[in-house]
């Protein structure tokens, strides 16, 4: 057998065994599993162990007594002296050595301290399973009816639920674990979740600029009435305008698709990151942008790249996910991100952004260039206006499309696009000549 070339995220390597060998496996354990060889130094010299039975069985019992995992033992000889191999897997549950607890770093094994070593206990538990000393009475039985009626309506529940008693249905739910509420029964239907998760509210503020505040909303109570107020909150801050198509018919055209507010909101609401009470849901209007921010990023196992394509759902809290599949509010198959996009690519709008900052997820959608608000701000003429929602219907548009939907010269129209680009307006496409188009810039 050779050893490997160096050390890394899953190799070490050690003369003899110490604590050392022991904080170390503990990390390994704690991270993604790894393997110590002990007879060889830190620069790979062989030096060679006592691989005796009686030694090996006692450096095993050491493992599994100090650390309380089982490892996989081997010896095998390398340049005619004996080396002693011990791997371990990662564990399911965390693994301390004298009390502390150790993660592995790439080639380096570090102790896990305060906000670090809390969030790494938590990481695989679900908030919202979680069960307290709950009082039965602290939930709303208007609003767990309200729910029942509206599941059974969406074809997603029995509607035999409707006879039983709120604790039969809340059991029925898994919101009552062994005749104890659940955190997801209170922030679900509870009459004051705030008298015990003080900030999971939503607020929504209407900002002139980055600073400027103009308006500002608290919103608090369950979940289901936070969405239907931070809802309204928002449109209340956003404008609407009105498309007639007929005698008697017209469209109500939001400055953002209604569809993509509730389902960045129900995003915000359902995948927070609920143990960490010191932060609120935030949403923030402004003149050209709309800003979502909840507190906790992407679970594990994705990527901000891999969430705008299809993907299986990661729910950080997946009974209140349920809960809101049930009703009818979202789906469970990951794919509210794509409809937010589906949603603006239809309205002609620039595709939502998602970023992680500060611990959180943010959610942006961009305003249209061609409302009345960002057409003063950037003096768009008619014939600009024009332009701008041909591209929304066509996608692009050229020089010679320009001059046949306007009217104007060849030189007018290329001052005209220039002055789009540079307005950031648009973005120029492809090569000089008849291979150059305009889209809308994002």
């Amino acid at each position: 057998m050779k050893l490997p070339n160096n050390e890394s995220s899953n190799i070490e390597y050690k003369e003899n065994v110490s604590d050392a060998v022991f904080k170390t496996l503990s990390a390994f354990a704690n991270t993604d599993g790894g393997t110590v060889f002990i007879g060889v130094r830190d620069d790979k010299t062989i030096k060679g162990y006592d691989c005796s039975n009686d030694n090996v069985t006692r450096v095993t019992e050491q493992v599994i007594h100090k650390l309380g995992v089982h490892p996989e033992v081997e010896t095998f000889v390398i340049t005619g002296q004996n080396i002693l191999k011990i791997t371990v897997e990662k564990s399911t549950q965390p693994v301390s050595f004298n009390g502390r607890y150790y993660k592995r770093v790439g080639n380096t094994t570090r102790e896990m301290q305060g906000e670090e070593l809390r969030s790494f206990f938590i990481k695989d538990t679900n908030w919202d399973g979680l069960v307290s000393d709950y009082n039965i009475d602290e939930i709303d039985e208007k609003t767990v009816i309200n729910f029942v009626k509206r599941a059974v309506n969406s074809g997603r529940l029995n509607e035999t639920l409707i006879n039983e008693s709120i604790e039969d249905i809340l059991t029925r739910l898994k919101l009552i674990v062994d005749g104890k509420l659940t955190n997801a029964a209170i922030m679900l239907f509870g009459k004051d979740p705030q008298k015990y998760f003080i900030n999971a509210i939503v607020r929504v503020g209407r900002f002139k600029d980055e600073t400027l505040i103009i308006g500002d909303k608290f919103i608090d109570g369950n979940l289901f009435k936070q969405v239907q107020e931070a809802e309204e909150a928002i449109k209340s801050f956003i404008n609407v305008r009105y498309e007639i198509k007929g005698q008697l018919e017209r469209d109500t055209i939001w400055d953002y698709p209604l569809e993509a507010i509730r389902e960045a909101l129900l995003n915000a609401l359902i995948h927070r990151d609920y143990f960490k009470p010191e932060v609120q849901t935030q949403i923030k209007v402004f003149n050209d942008c709309l800003w979502y921010f909840n507190i906790g990023g992407l679970k594990e196992g994705i990527t901000l790249e891999q969430l705008k394509q299809v993907h299986s759902s990661i729910a950080r809290n997946p009974l209140i996910l349920h809960i809101f599949y049930l009703a009818g509010f979202v789906e469970e198959y990951g794919s509210g991100i794509q409809r937010m996009m589906n949603a603006f690519k239809s309205a002609g709008l620039p595709e939502p952004e998602f970023s992680e900052i500060m611990g959180g997820f943010v959610t942006c959608f961009k305003k249209a260039v061609t409302t009345e608000e960002k057409v003063e701000e950037i003096e768009l003429n008619e014939r600009q206006i024009k332009a701008v929602e041909y591209i929304k219907e066509h996608g692009h548009i050229t020089n010679k499309e320009y001059q046949d939907i306007t009217g104007v010269s060849r030189q007018m129209t290329t001052r005209e696009l220039s002055e789009l680009v540079n307005k950031n307006v648009l973005k120029k496409v492809g090569t000089v000549g008849k291979g150059t188009k305009y889209v809308l810039s994002s």
